[in-house]
């Protein structure tokens, strides 16, 4: 189905997403006529890796994983979102038949098993049926929580190609700084752009591994042998996700023109005291530094069509406050024509381990007020389904009553 016919899919879609909302969730959807033909971005992530939000386990039939996948998106109507986050590559294996990368362990406890039905295929035709656009969710780089290539599957690209790989903290990680891990991994990716009419491309903040005390990336020898020009480790390494992020958009735009290319990342860039161009925050991870991602820099030079930040804090957390990073955000989108959402904590609300302000139901949608006084915030995402469902002390609940009285569609 191409952009003409997918938009009317999804526009019959919304029409009717409101009866839909109303049977499944009435108490926690009062009818306002707020907000009608409002367009923003309402999302959700489904995440797949360690079976989070979907399948609920390992080696389900085939029928009972599409039920539960199905279920998942009748939540999202239900909630009257419109767009739901589905991942797709959670550690280098593949929820469609890929000639690329193994089926994913995650549908059958055993990696590269055949799972008898295509999950990719099945969201992306379900989700334009309820009036949901569908975006792909892909991780780049992991590869495995474990560090031993033996463990993958027969023929997998790790296993067959050991160089490729570089352990790192108890998980096994594709090596950003090699040239042909960074053709392939665009190369598996785009397969699915190619064969799903697919709505969008995501990332999420996973680029160079998250640092742990005591380890080590050793990607000296990749540096050494293609670092030429850089005057620091870091700076190449950087330059290696910046190839990603580029040569990743070049690829979408010229495999699918209408699909749209986004990335969550983490929120703090760099804290204003590393740099002044940064955030009034105090975190410890910049991903500049630390991930070496330059988030700032994908949305100044356009190479993405979207971003969303998780700016998983609450209002008035010292080290990095929501209401100081919403606003540092929205200035650097101004003028890029890169759409900014955000990035909602919805599985911090009513954990007993995270500070007070998470133990309200209405810490979250005190974040939606906040940002309708910032013109470039453009809707929202939360993570992530199965707390969606849940709704453990009625956070969600709380944010379609007082936000999501009517459906939108996706901003254009």
């Amino acid at each position: 189905m191409g952009s003409v016919g997918r938009r009317k899919v999804l526009m019959a879609g919304v029409g009717a997403l409101a009866g839909l909302a109303t049977a499944g969730d009435a108490a926690a959807l009062p009818g306002s006529g707020r907000g009608a033909g409002r367009r923003e971005f309402r999302g959700m992530w489904l995440a797949t890796v360690a079976n989070r939000d979907w399948p609920s386990k390992p080696g389900l039939t085939a029928a009972r994983q599409r039920t539960e996948l199905l279920a998942r998106l009748d939540t999202a109507v239900a909630r009257r979102l419109n767009a739901v986050v589905f991942q797709v590559r959670p550690s280098a294996d593949a929820l469609w038949p890929s000639p690329h990368e193994p089926w994913s362990r995650y549908l059958t406890g055993v990696q590269g098993q055949d799972p008898g039905w295509d999950p990719l295929g099945t969201a992306v035709t379900e989700a334009h049926r309820r009036g949901l656009a569908l975006h792909a969710w892909f991780n780049p780089y992991r590869v495995a929580a474990h560090t031993d290539p033996s463990r993958l599957a027969e023929g997998h690209p790790a296993r067959e190609n050991p160089h490729w790989v570089l352990p790192y903290n108890g998980k096994l990680y594709y090596n950003p700084g090699l040239p042909e891990v960074r053709a392939f991994v665009r190369t598996a990716m785009l397969d699915a752009v190619r064969r799903y009419d697919i709505d969008g491309v995501h990332f999420d903040d996973y680029f160079y591994p998250y640092p742990a005390a005591g380890q080590t990336f050793d990607d000296a020898d990749a540096y050494a042998r293609h670092g030429a020009g850089f005057s620091d480790r870091a700076s190449w390494r950087r330059d290696n996700i910046d190839k990603l992020v580029r040569e990743m958009s070049e690829g979408i735009r010229e495999t699918r023109e209408d699909a749209v290319f986004g990335i969550s990342p983490f929120a703090v860039w760099r804290n204003a005291s590393t740099d002044p161009l940064g955030s009034d925050t105090r975190a410890g991870v910049q991903t500049y530094d630390d991930l070496h991602a330059d988030t700032r820099a994908w949305v100044t030079k356009g190479w993405i069509d979207y971003i969303v930040p998780q700016i998983y804090w609450n209002i008035g957390f010292a080290a990095a406050d929501y209401a100081k990073l919403l606003p540092w955000w929205n200035d650097l989108v101004r003028g890029t024509g890169v759409d900014l959402y955000i990035g909602e904590a919805l599985y911090k609300a009513g954990d007993p381990a995270q500070a007070a302000p998470w133990q309200d139901p209405a810490e979250l949608s005190r974040h939606l007020t906040l940002a309708r006084g910032y013109g470039g915030v453009r809707g929202h995402c939360f993570f992530s389904a199965g707390e969606v469902a849940t709704d453990r002390i009625g956070a969600m609940a709380r944010v379609v009553a007082d936000h999501y009285r009517e459906t939108a569609l996706p901003p254009a």
